[in-house]
């Protein structure tokens, strides 16, 4: 039977190191410590890869779609994809400078989820803004400013038309533009001296919110 990819774990032998790590199982490079160079011994496994089943949605969480405006970073937009895919968001609009996956280097960070995830380029995000409201969805833009609300007061309106979440460049955040079209305008809580988080880290936070915490 096919057990897919294992692992193992090895123990660097040196007293004044002792590394624990993991490798792929067989893999000769966990035979000499990364950190030291000493010879290494197997501590542990062969096992199998931790995965996470296929879980049910609740019954009032919207279909996603998401609309990135002008983010420049293609780790971020990579990411992005790869969360959307997790989470089950069903279309990317990828607008103005925001890499798309035609670049290589973003398909090794979306690992795959780029290819299941349909995705449109646009020139112009208030123009595609736009044209996804008069399609009858809803616009939540993930950002701060006066008309922001917490993230959790708006999940008792999500049952509804598809919503669009908006995310801006990581530095002048969502375009104006866009803002005036949207119907919420929705943020995370912060505790810290930070005011917002990594922008890929912030939508996987939301998006999983708005996908699994609607009862």
């Amino acid at each position: 039977m096919h057990q897919g990819i294992r692992h193992e774990i090895r123990l660097c032998t040196s007293p004044s190191c002792g590394t624990r790590f993991p490798v792929l199982e067989g893999d000769a490079t966990g035979l000499k410590c990364p950190r030291c160079g000493a010879p290494t011994l197997l501590a542990g496994g062969p096992f199998a890869e931790h995965k996470t089943g296929r879980m049910e949605l609740p019954g009032k969480a919207p279909a996603i779609e998401v609309l990135l405006d002008n983010i420049r970073s293609l780790y971020n937009v990579g990411s992005i994809f790869r969360t959307s895919d997790g989470a089950g968001a069903r279309h990317l609009h990828l607008c103005g400078i925001t890499p798309t996956p035609e670049n290589p280097k973003l398909k090794k960070t979306a690992l795959g989820a780029d290819e299941v995830i349909g995705w449109t380029y646009h020139p112009d995000a208030c123009l595609a803004a736009a044209m996804l409201k008069a399609r009858g969805m809803r616009l939540w833009a993930l950002e701060g400013g006066d008309r922001s609300e917490p993230l959790a007061h708006a999940l008792p309106d999500i049952e509804g038309p598809p919503v669009v979440l908006v995310l801006g460049n990581e530095v002048s955040g969502v375009d104006p533009g866009i803002l005036g079209q949207c119907d919420r305008v929705v943020s995370l809580p912060m505790q810290g001296i930070k005011s917002s988080l990594n922008t890929s880290v912030a939508f996987g936070i939301a998006v999983y919110t708005l996908r699994f915490s609607p009862a």
